[in-house]
């Protein structure tokens, strides 16, 4: 397995796509997921993209550093990953807080980027009350507790029962998930607000919601399409990890946008 190794952690991170010449798209996940809730777009994409997925400090196959964390440190690594990589551009897409760690590299780093898709996120995730209670939570009953309430937030009950497998696989990787990692992540969304700075964001944005998500609902990604400079929105059928449940207009979506 390929890991890049930073002073206080290391980051796992796999490459999909044969040709040397196609365009770098990155993959930024979701709090409580690996990369392999990509497998559905790299699958398609990686025909004509290099696609660099990883795994967020504290998930799947990266270590946790102690948190708290921030927004800067989750986008650093992104920007570690590509100076490793010789990458000097990249299109983006980033789910919830992978959405917001693609804020923070637009508004901090945007010269590194080319097009930017945001998905299922918000300038702004709860509250940090909530998620200081979310964090209390993990640590005294442990992620596996939250499965079931994580499912409901994240897929529709007609996915749910038509695809168990999939579902299944999903919350085996939330519940898998370092403690540590999770909480430190928590604070960087509890701190994280971004509501005025995405006025700044120049690049071409394409923000997907899904229609009945129940933690980004679409009026939080229509907020960005309007404030960015070049935003639009698209709500898709499903939930909160809507790349998973409406994979192929998702995947339909992706390459019209960053082909066109």
């Amino acid at each position: 397995m390929p890991y890049l190794d930073l002073p206080g952690h290391r980051v796992h991170y796999r490459i999909d796509g044969d040709d040397p010449a196609a365009p770098w798209l990155i993959f930024c996940n979701s709090l409580g997921t690996d990369l392999h809730m990509w497998d559905a777009q790299a699958a398609v994409l990686s025909r004509h993209f290099r696609i660099l997925r990883y795994d967020r400090r504290g998930h799947g196959q990266s270590s946790a550093p102690p948190p708290p964390y921030s927004l800067a440190d989750l986008g650093g690594d992104v920007l570690a990953l590509l100076d490793a990589g010789g990458i000097e551009r990249v299109h983006f897409c980033g789910l919830s807080i992978g959405g917001l760690t693609g804020q923070w590299l637009a508004i901090n780093a945007g010269q590194r980027l080319n097009k930017i898709v945001l998905c299922a996120t918000a300038a702004k995730i709860g509250t940090a009350e909530g998620w200081a209670a979310r964090v209390a939570d993990v640590r005294m009953n442990g992620l596996s507790a939250l499965t079931a309430a994580t499912a409901e937030r994240w897929f529709t009950p007609a996915f749910k029962a038509a695809e168990p497998g999939v579902v299944s696989s999903v919350l085996e990787s939330f519940a898998a998930t370092s403690v540590e990692g999770y909480a430190g992540c928590c604070a960087a969304l509890a701190s994280a607000d971004f509501r005025e700075d995405i006025k700044q964001i120049a690049n071409p944005l394409l923000a997907i919601s899904g229609d009945d998500d129940p933690v980004c609902p679409p009026s939080d990604l229509e907020y960005i399409a309007a404030r960015v400079q070049q935003g639009r929105h698209l709500s898709l059928g499903g939930r909160h990890i809507v790349n998973i449940e409406a994979s192929q207009a998702f995947n339909a979506a992706l390459l019209d946008f960053l082909h066109n």
